[in-house]
């Protein structure tokens, strides 16, 4: 009987032992210094953490709710504006005093608004006002989308150096009251130059509605990937820990999925393939009855139906008084929210520091000791969380999202122009006062609606298949799912700021 030794059979012992700085073992070496050398690294078997807290999710708790519903859309009506306040041009002057007036839009520019049901009526007194000057006249005549209106002052249109304006949209009529002859009606019977009735108005119904969008993901692991254990300890945002990688990679699927889920609710953008007449590939795609798809996040809300800053310098918004300001002065227009959250980026944040320090004049040429009983051995604190101004309150907060050089941060370093800096909502459910009803009413502004019922719960569904861990088919391998069906509501989105 022969007997072969093997090629590498480590027979003959070595003369001499030497501790080298090449001859420690590397596990992913095919060139001699892996499991043939007999010394074993310093092994850190801690995973370290670099980028600290990865995860963006948050925002829409802090600012939000959360309900369920049981539709394919979510449909809401807002109140419109109490009062009567249009744009247009001034049509035509009349020598004697009078002149006609176009309506174009109302002061909001409401999309599907119709000058002819404008709702200033004959016998209404009107405020006219543009760059050029005030007048305050009474409404003779009304035809459709026309007015004619007479100035109560000896000046008239044409003295007081109105211009006609045709084709433009610089004129705003508001209307502040009405004034009848004695022993006169409605239908102005005693007012030969009235060729139009006093019709009663209507409030103007204003609509809106969103659809949710489905959102899925799932993660796949082996059978024998899953016994397998690793010399590295993983640990992750949800708390994971051990030796098992598959538990690491399974729970940062999960907490990235969580992320989508929040970040598809600010960015979401509803389809609208109407303006061009062509059908959009990505409707085929996604549907194959014709249905819409798509969803209206808070960006787009804001960017269609509220207000927008960009800054006084062009780069960063609100770097100054004279910004909020003028954001206030936006603010009064709308429901004059008191209380406000600041979401910003970085830089903005560091802005609003910047001015807010600047107003200590005391800290003008260095640092100011002595406020707040802080001496020069004291750590300062720079910043600020919050300030007021006027009646209104800000908070500010760093926003992650729009930092983070993976999401946000890194579209807004790519595309400067188009950066999102900030936004400025409502906190939660604010205080506004009714003149009407002569007390203060609660408002709600966004939340999160989820699809659920009684025999399944979509908000953020999980389930596992396989053999894996859970025994539902033949397959060798653990299969977890992630599925939401959500939307965001975005009601009152005019008291909403977008910083670009």
């Amino acid at each position: 009987m022969a007997i072969t030794n093997g090629s590498l059979l480590n027979s003959v012992p070595a003369a001499q032992k030497y501790t080298l700085a090449d001859n420690y073992l590397d596990l992913a070496s095919t060139s001699g210094q892996g499991w043939a050398q007999q010394y074993v690294p310093d092994l850190m078997e801690k995973e370290a953490e670099v980028f600290g807290n990865r995860t963006i999710s948050g925002f829409l708790s802090q600012v939000g709710a959360e309900e369920a519903m049981t539709a394919d859309q979510v449909v809401w009506s807002e109140q419109g504006r109490l009062h009567l306040s249009f744009k247009g041009h001034i049509h035509d002057k009349d020598a004697t005093g009078g002149g006609d007036i176009d309506i174009t839009h109302d002061i909001d520019e409401t999309s599907g608004f119709t000058a002819a049901n404008h709702g200033i009526r004959v016998n209404d007194t009107v405020l006219v006002a543009n760059s050029e000057a005030v007048a305050k006249c009474i409404v003779i005549e009304v035809a459709s989308a026309r007015i004619t209106v007479s100035p109560y002052n000896y000046i008239t249109l044409e003295a007081a150096g109105f211009s006609t304006e045709s084709g433009t949209k610089d004129t705003t009529i508001m209307v502040y009251g009405s004034e009848y002859a004695k022993g006169t009606s409605y239908n102005n019977a005693g007012n030969t130059a009235a060729t139009d009735q006093r019709g009663a108005n209507e409030p103007t119904f204003k609509s809106f509605s969103n659809k949710p969008i489905i959102l899925k993901d799932y993660y796949e692991v082996s059978g024998s990937d899953a016994s397998r254990i690793g010399w590295v300890e993983i640990s992750g945002e949800a708390g994971q820990s051990g030796y098992l990688w598959y538990l690491k990679a399974e729970a940062d699927t999960r907490a990235r999925f969580t992320d989508y889920i929040e970040m598809a609710m600010l960015e979401g953008e509803k389809n609208d393939d109407t303006a061009s007449g062509v059908e959009l590939l990505v409707d085929s795609f996604l549907t194959a009855d014709g249905d819409s798809f798509g969803t209206e996040g808070l960006f787009a809300a804001i960017e269609s139906r509220g207000n927008a800053t960009s800054g006084v310098t062009g780069v960063n918004a609100a770097t100054d008084l004279a910004e909020f300001d003028a954001i206030l002065a936006e603010f009064d227009k709308q429901g004059a929210i008191e209380e406000n959250m600041l979401f910003v980026n970085r830089a903005t944040s560091l802005a609003i520091d910047d001015m807010l320090a600047s107003m200590n004049s005391y800290g003008a040429g260095g640092t100011s000791y002595g406020v707040f009983e802080n001496d020069e051995d004291m750590a300062l604190n720079l910043g600020f969380s919050g300030f007021r101004r006027g009646s209104y309150d800000f908070y500010k907060s760093d926003f992650r999202y729009l930092n983070d050089l993976a999401t946000r941060g890194g579209i807004n370093a790519a595309n400067t122009a188009g950066a999102i800096r900030g936004v400025i909502i409502p906190a939660g459910t604010s205080s506004v006062y009714d003149q009407q009803l002569g007390r203060n009413m609660k408002r709600p502004f966004l939340h999160v609606r989820y699809r659920a019922s009684a025999t399944d719960n979509r908000k953020l569904k999980t389930w596992v298949t396989g053999s894996v861990g859970a025994t539902t088919s033949a397959l060798d391998a653990m299969q977890v799912h992630m599925l939401s069906e959500r939307c965001l509501i975005t009601q009152g989105a005019n008291n909403f700021m977008l910083m670009n």
